[in-house]
């Protein structure tokens, strides 16, 4: 038995992108501790369902303020010395960071799950921006140097973090297949007849959101007879959508479903998925939508391209272009024969590539929590 702490950003991840995982550490003998900020009641109740240990830490995940971040990291070192932790995992930046960093601290093996570069490697203007870029970089090469396996979501990401010099040992590199997804819980449902986009995302520039929503904007002007959804919620930081902005999409005739704690509901409403983001890990809604059976519209960037085989379950686009976005869900609108091989298609790979119990096979292994072959003979 291992006692374990993961930790996260973001509590609703935990349940939404790692509880499969969590149960699976839990079945295999290990105890299981999270962290997260602010931990709302109900969160905190399926925690304890599935049979993880929640503690609330302190955090703010966007933006970055040493002072506060190294507030956060000592949150984290008191809570391993509390448990005695022995293994301490990380997903998103500041986990893998000043959690990593903290496990060295009090002595303790720590793994970095790089579940996408995002913001800290996403090319972007302006010389703050590029010295925050730089510093974040720097400050994963410290952490990483702590790990003793680093996972990462894809080859790209896996490339590029090297080559900012984020990751000093590569041979620590591990790749798996994304976080998985619950092909039972997302399971396969009927393609409505009618051309109905969605994205699922936080209000974010990277995300591509104004590249969906100003292509929905062109076809809804051209009068093709389709529906335009998305469900998301405001985020903070250097990347966020402006209010005023997300108020002209939908006076244009986007329509904004809010966040959601069950996206299926959603997903099986539409008959295109779409999601024009700049660079992801493996984006979990597109898994989600795959495995629904439905056909995918993404970028042919690292994370979204591993999710697409061209013309054989979706259509990738290069980023930033609304052109070449309007015309792939133009086509698509037009074609529900199309739609309806390629959703189908979505599913099988899903089911192939991305069944969670697989993955998490692998996830188990890297993090060395795997049950030895002589414990279940």
């Amino acid at each position: 038995m291992t006692r374990v702490l993961l930790n996260a950003s973001l509590a609703e991840s935990l349940i939404l992108f790692r509880k499969d995982l969590i149960a699976d550490m839990i079945a295999n003998g290990h105890e299981v501790h999270v962290t997260a900020p602010d931990i709302a009641t109900q969160v905190y109740e399926e925690l304890v369902l599935v049979g993880a240990i929640p503690h609330s830490v302190p955090l703010e995940s966007n933006g970055f303020n040493v002072i506060k971040d190294l507030r956060y990291a000592r949150a984290i070192y008191a809570v391993i010395t509390d448990i005695s932790a022995q293994l301490v995992i990380g997903y998103t930046i500041k986990p893998n960071i000043w959690g990593s960093l903290a496990a060295k601290v009090a002595g303790v093996k720590s793994i970095s799950m790089v579940t996408g570069l995002g913001f800290a490697f996403i090319p972007r203007k302006g010389i703050v921006r590029k010295m925050m870029q730089k510093f974040a970089q720097r400050l994963y090469r410290l952490a990483t140097s702590a790990n003793s396996v680093v996972i990462f979501q894809n080859a790209d990401d896996r490339d590029d973090f090297i080559g900012a010099g984020s990751l000093a040992e590569p041979d620590k590199a591990r790749l798996v297949n994304g976080s998985g997804v619950n092909i039972e819980y997302f399971q396969l449902s009927p393609l409505p007849a009618r051309p109905v986009f969605l994205m699922i995302s936080r209000y974010l520039w990277t995300k591509g959101l104004s590249e969906y929503c100003e292509a929905a904007v062109r076809l809804i002007q051209k009068k093709i007879d389709a529906d335009f959804l998305l469900v998301g919620y405001a985020s903070t930081g250097p990347d966020a959508v402006t209010h005023e902005q997300l108020q002209l999409w939908q006076k244009s005739g986007v329509q904004f479903l809010g966040k959601l704690s069950d996206v299926r509901p959603a997903i099986a409403s539409a008959s295109i998925y779409v999601l024009p983001s700049w660079r992801e890990g493996t984006p979990r809604s597109v898994l989600e939508a795959m495995a629904m059976g439905r056909p995918i519209i993404t970028t042919d960037a690292p994370g979204c391209r591993e999710t697409v085989v061209q013309d054989y379950n979706g259509t990738l686009v290069p980023i930033r272009d609304v052109d070449a976005l309007a015309s792939a869900m133009e086509l698509l609108a037009n074609d529900q024969q199309k739609r309806a091989e390629m959703g189908a298609n979505s599913r099988a790979l899903a089911v192939r590539k991305y069944a969670v119990g697989a993955v998490n096979k692998s996830y188990l292994e890297y993090l060395g929590l795997a049950v030895p072959i002589a414990d279940i003979l």
